[in-house]
């Protein structure tokens, strides 16, 4: 007879550890932490099957506060860290959380590398625009014109789009939140860990005491409903206080623009589908820019394909059922010679 094993169903408040969190009063980390948490609980993870990986930086104090296992790692090689833990053991759920400045900059080059052979981890990329932690330098998504203490006179550098560089990169799943969005946040996370392949999740983040408000055009709870949008698969793309807004496809621009139903004809069959699966659309909804248009968020864009380390215990699998892997035979193959 089989004896039953009850599983608790675990809680937010069990993946909080006994740590002090210690960011700054306010920030928006705090927000996204609480999201997390929910998410893992929403989801059935468990600690003991979970990993969170984090690089340098305000937002890669993160494992420390989460009750699983974690590793604090180098600047900006967070990616090469968690690929060796999801190949050494392919069924650990795996998180990588980075920032703009740590993701995007010293470690650009990881970045692409982890979303180009599409290991199967979720990424979250804080985004403030800003060095928080060595004190308010300009970053790779800061604006033109930003007084930093790198840049005196004003940024002069082309701000990256985050979500436009991992669809570059080929990134399968493409996805963007708000810290303080809780009831959105977790709903996209759960679609991340549920997506086998890289997830990349950019979270817009603020940073009150560098670049306070920084997204205040279009997070102000006052205005948001006509300056986001929040996109799902097979839905009409219609947004905005009075839900009149929708985003349509001009063929003479051949691009995106924001029309309003009922004037000069509009009515809901002109308003574009979103396709999660149309790698095109995503560039568009990634590149739209507020205030022109509302910022878009949820998932962008989600396309499956054979995850890297699948690929990688295939031809492992492979290599043992034919007997290849003769390590004593390799060694000796080819020209070889002794040293008395």
């Amino acid at each position: 007879m089989n004896k039953q094993v009850d599983i608790k169903k675990l809680s937010p408040k069990d993946f909080e550890t006994d740590q002090e969190v210690r960011w700054c009063p306010g920030c928006g980390d705090y927000a996204i932490l609480k999201g997390v948490q929910m998410t893992l609980a929403n989801t059935g993870a468990t600690p003991e099957n979970t990993v969170f990986v984090s690089g340098i930086g305000c937002s890669s104090r993160f494992p420390y506060y989460i009750s699983t296992y974690g590793f604090h790692t180098i600047h900006g090689r967070a990616p090469g860290f968690a690929t060796g833990i999801k190949l050494a053991n392919p069924d650990l759920d795996v998180w990588l959380v980075t920032g703009d400045g740590d993701g995007l900059s010293i470690g650009g080059n990881h970045m692409l590398h982890v979303l180009r052979r599409n290991v199967d981890i979720q990424i979250m990329l804080f985004n403030n625009e800003i060095y928080g932690l060595t004190k308010g330098q300009y970053s790779p998504t800061s604006r033109p014109g930003l007084i930093t203490p790198s840049t005196p006179m004003g940024s002069v550098d082309a701000p990256l789009s985050p979500c436009v560089f991992a669809l570059g990169a080929g990134a399968r799943f493409v996805a963007r939140g708000i810290d303080t969005s809780l009831k959105e946040l977790p709903v996209t996370l759960a679609r991340a860990k549920d997506h086998k392949g890289a997830s990349f999740v950019e979270i817009f983040q603020n940073c009150l005491v560098y670049n306070d408000n920084v997204f205040g055009e279009f997070t102000a709870k006052k205005t948001a409903k006509d300056t986001q949008i929040h996109v799902k698969h097979g839905e009409k793309m219609i947004f905005g206080k009075d839900v009149i807004k929708g985003l349509r496809f001009n063929t003479e621009k051949f691009g995106l623009e924001v029309v309003i139903i009922g004037e000069n004809g509009i009515t809901e069959d002109d308003i574009l589908v979103h396709d999660e699966t149309n790698r095109h659309m995503a560039f568009m909804l990634c590149e739209l820019e507020s205030p022109d248009y509302p910022v878009v968020c949820g998932v962008i864009y989600c396309n499956p394909a054979e995850s890297y380390d699948k690929a990688v215990q295939d031809q492992v699998a492979q290599a043992k059922r034919d007997k290849k892997a003769d390590f004593n035979a390799l060694l000796r193959r080819g020209r070889t010679w002794t040293v008395e």
